[in-house]
């Protein structure tokens, strides 16, 4: 009797951890999406306005603007800041699985980062293809109300803050592809 009750105790312990485990393939909105890493993902209620301060590209001035119509995460980063190092190659491959005309990660290194050490920093850490932005002066982070690094911030298509991440992240995990799917999967994601 015993053997079967411990049997029948097991066999539901195993089926309730299987069905409280979060299914990402059939998540029907972002927070069920957010595991790991990205539970610290803060979704906003309502989006939010950011600002359209330039930043400096390698050659010239850009803007958040230059990606309306797209889902973007933001990051903001420094040499000086050790996790920056762990998570820039995780937002590459994160970038490279989506279509650049749909999604994009913009990389802002935000303070007195010197392109030439940037430039070192990215090939160090093996990061080719994503954006090297500059925000010597902290604008465009003090009035993305950026106080620690690093942090990043999801845009959605309209260009406005719909979520914030303060702190590293594995951002190739299941959970943010999935995240960055559902967000494209919806056209007008707010």
């Amino acid at each position: 009797m015993k053997i079967i009750f411990k049997a029948l105790l097991y066999t539901g312990l195993v089926l309730t951890a299987n069905l409280a485990a979060p299914n990402l393939a059939h998540a029907e909105n972002l927070n069920d999406l957010r595991t790991g890493d990205m539970r610290k993902l803060v979704l906003h209620e309502n989006p939010r306005d950011v600002s359209m301060v330039e930043f400096l590209a390698p050659d010239g001035g850009a803007s958040l603007k230059d990606y309306a119509g797209k889902i973007v995460v933001v990051n903001f980063w420094a040499l000086w800041c050790a996790p920056s190092r762990e998570e820039m190659p995780t937002l590459e491959k994160l970038a490279q699985e989506f279509d650049p005309e749909e999604f994009a990660v913009v990389t802002v290194a935000t303070g007195p980062n010197a392109p030439p050490a940037i430039n070192a920093f990215f090939e160090e850490i093996q990061v080719t293809t994503l954006p090297k932005y500059r925000d010597p002066q902290s604008r465009l982070a003090r009035a993305s109300g950026v106080l620690g690094l690093p942090v990043a911030l999801i845009l959605n298509r309209e260009g406005r803050e719909i979520a914030r991440m303060t702190g590293t992240a594995n951002w190739h995990s299941e959970s943010a592809q999935s995240i960055v799917k559902h967000l494209i999967s919806k056209k007008n994601a707010s």
